[in-house]
């Protein structure tokens, strides 16, 4: 839960509006598929028919992205991951059915884009079973929501008071981090800045 203080900050672009055009471009005539790199693989809140391990190239995992609502306040910022351009990912890929892929998008809207930050888009999947296309959530370097680097006194502080409706952003770095090391993805540069709380 959220500190009491806590408020939504207004949203950066028309979520509504980002909404419909990625309906339009999934479709509705096929299951939807959704990649998850960060907390949507430990806690994904949505109905799935199937759950691939997945690589996707051109981007990477960074906690480099500014929370002001699920892991920090506007007040207190604190961290999400983002996917950012560059490198490769490994994470899940979730194939929603198609009866249940529009309850799962307003979900994921709800979680993901309260205040319309991402840049939703459509990336290639690698899974054992083939690639599929599969709606993804990054971020540019010219976003003012991207941190850049962050020095080791920024991180402490973050990690020592950032607090969100979702928690702290201490809990989301650990949790991501459990789960990726049990199943055996090493985040070397997540475990070094784990290592300033």
């Amino acid at each position: 839960m959220s500190d009491p203080g806590f408020r939504f900050p207004p949203p950066l672009r028309d979520v509504q509006a980002m909404l419909a055009a990625t309906r339009q471009q999934w479709g509705g005539q096929c299951d939807l598929w959704v990649f998850g790199y960060a907390s949507l693989i430990w806690r994904p809140e949505f109905e799935y028919a199937e759950r691939r391990w997945a690589r996707i190239h051109g981007y990477h995992r960074a906690l480099k992205m500014w929370s002001r609502v699920n892991r920090g306040t506007p007040d207190c910022p604190g961290l999400v991951f983002a996917l950012l351009q560059g490198g490769s990912c490994r994470g899940v890929a979730y194939r929603i059915a198609r009866a249940q892929a529009d309850e799962a998008l307003e979900r994921l809207w709800l979680r993901e884009m309260p205040t319309g930050v991402y840049d939703p888009r459509w990336l290639p999947c690698t899974t054992e079973h083939g690639q599929v296309q599969a709606l993804a959530f990054t971020l540019s370097r010219r976003s003012p929501n991207y941190t850049g680097e962050l020095q080791a006194e920024r991180l402490r502080h973050i990690f020592a008071h950032a607090r969100g409706r979702y928690g702290t952003t201490l809990d989301y770095a650990r949790q991501t981090y459990e789960c990726l090391r049990q199943a055996g993805i090493q985040d070397h540069l997540l475990q070094r800045m784990l290592r300033h709380a």
